[in-house]
């Protein structure tokens, strides 16, 4: 049983997703603190409130007579959004980016016949009976002397 989960958290995967979890809470601290530190501050100054989180409320009547109204915060999801599409826009042009340019090379010399293999690896089983059965097909014989 030990054997099986050791093998599990040893595998790379397991690692590699670990790291991004790790990178990934730090650098969504970071656009946390910019957002809130400053973007949500210099919108929220179109609105004159200090902060989004504060910004464009809208008061709910109680429905309950005597009971307290309620406020809606629609700043603060304009802040939730801003820090999604910041997020976003890092992701992409820092992974989707790269990864994608790694991938077009790599089919571009793919394309102009580079060998994914080293010259002297030997053909496999299966290429060498493919070769037998075109050989047979076609009903010439190579000379092996």
């Amino acid at each position: 049983m030990f054997k099986g989960f050791k093998e599990f958290i040893l595998r790379g995967n397991v690692i590699d997703l670990a790291v991004a979890v790790v990178i990934g809470a730090a650098f969504s601290n970071i656009v946390t603190t910019v957002v809130t530190g400053v973007i949500n501050p210099a919108i929220g100054a179109l609105f004159s409130t200090a902060s989004l989180a504060k910004a464009l409320p809208v008061t709910v009547p109680a429905l309950i007579h005597g009971g307290a109204s309620a406020h809606i915060y629609f700043g603060a999801l304009i802040a939730a959004v801003i820090q999604f599409l910041l997020v976003a826009v890092v992701v992409y042009f820092a992974l989707v980016v790269p990864i994608n340019f790694v991938k077009k090379r790599a089919f571009v010399k793919k394309q102009e016949g580079e060998p994914a293999v080293a010259a002297d690896t030997p053909p496999t089983e299966l290429e060498l009976l493919t070769d037998i059965r075109d050989l047979l097909a076609r009903g010439t014989t190579t000379d092996a002397k």
